[in-house]
């Protein structure tokens, strides 16, 4: 820990705790599938630790990964915010997850945290992440409490879950598409509040809070039938997936201009999709539900009024 009472090693074993932590939870829910993966050193002392499965009986892929980057400049994506911090050399230290399952009732889901330390004068440091549930087949009862769980962590820590849900709503959006990339979460960066004792209470429980929002619903969802019609669905949703991925996501441009591992920036991306011209669900379909109940950002941790259903 240094004068400024931060410590990098603080935050990179909490890290590593969570990923090992996903890593058993997911092949746990699979139940056959095992991560693969390997540690590799980086320069300056950094680590990247990519972990995948893939071809499970329950989950087509998943991929949880850490990485603590040394560099000597911020890359444009990391600096966007605070130009300020351009050139400064840094240290970064990561961990993030994303699910996508067989089964098309089940969601995918993301999570990330991340955490900077600038060599600026003073130094800069900061936290950002969240996560965002992405349903190809939505249940209100698993968007209810995928909320409420957000709401929970938010809560414990201050009065935050109506702010980071709409940052939420706001980032994950394809604007080419006018539309959401899935049902949202919670969703911050430039995060300091409180200072760094406080900033990383709330970033351990906000990935402890994942598990316990996405567990429950794959274990509710993972055993319903499903045919031909759903998986392909759930494969031109995944097209959208993708598209957010490769054209927006700020993670992803980070990770290449960084110069990280290819295969480890592009694990999240999901193993098989469609693209379908002008693809347009039947109306009051069970396909045209999701975006027209669904997607459309509002509170749902408020009573549904069902008087028009």
């Amino acid at each position: 820990m240094n004068e400024n009472g931060l410590s990098l090693t603080s935050v990179r074993e909490r890290f590593l705790a969570l990923q090992t932590r996903i890593v058993r939870e997911f092949e746990r829910l699979d139940g056959a599938a095992r991560f693969a993966g390997e540690d590799l050193s980086t320069d300056g002392g950094g680590l990247s630790r990519p972990r995948v499965l893939e071809n499970g009986k329950h989950i087509e892929k998943a991929a949880a990964h850490f990485t603590h980057s040394v560099g000597r400049a911020l890359p444009p994506a990391a600096s966007e915010r605070r130009p300020e911090l351009a050139g400064h050399p840094f240290q970064a230290v990561a961990v993030s997850c994303i699910v996508h399952a067989r089964n098309p009732y089940v969601p995918a889901a993301h999570m990330n945290l991340r955490f900077f330390l600038v060599e600026a004068e003073p130094p800069a440091w900061h936290f950002g992440g969240g996560f965002d549930l992405t349903p190809f087949y939505a249940f209100e009862e698993d968007v209810v409490h995928w909320h409420r769980n957000a709401r929970a962590v938010c809560a414990a820590h201050g009065p935050w879950y109506d702010e980071l849900k709409a940052n939420c709503d706001a980032y994950f959006f394809l604007p080419h598409r006018g539309e959401p990339r899935g049902v949202g979460g919670i969703f911050f960066d430039d995060w300091t509040r409180g200072g760094f004792e406080a900033s990383l209470a709330f970033v351990d429980a906000v990935g402890a809070h994942f598990l316990s929002g996405y567990v429950p619903i794959f274990e509710r969802r993972a055993g319903v039938a499903w045919g031909e019609r759903e998986e392909s669905f759930m494969l031109v949703r995944r097209g959208r997936y993708a598209e957010f991925n490769l054209a927006i996501d700020r993670g992803t441009r980070y990770g290449l201009q960084s110069g990280r591992r290819v295969e480890s920036v592009l694990a999240s991306l999901p193993p098989r999709v469609r693209w379908v011209y002008d693809y347009r669900p039947d109306p009051g379909s069970p396909e045209a539900l999701l975006t027209e109940k669904f997607l459309p950002a509002r509170n749902w941790l408020k009573p549904v009024d069902k008087s028009g259903d």
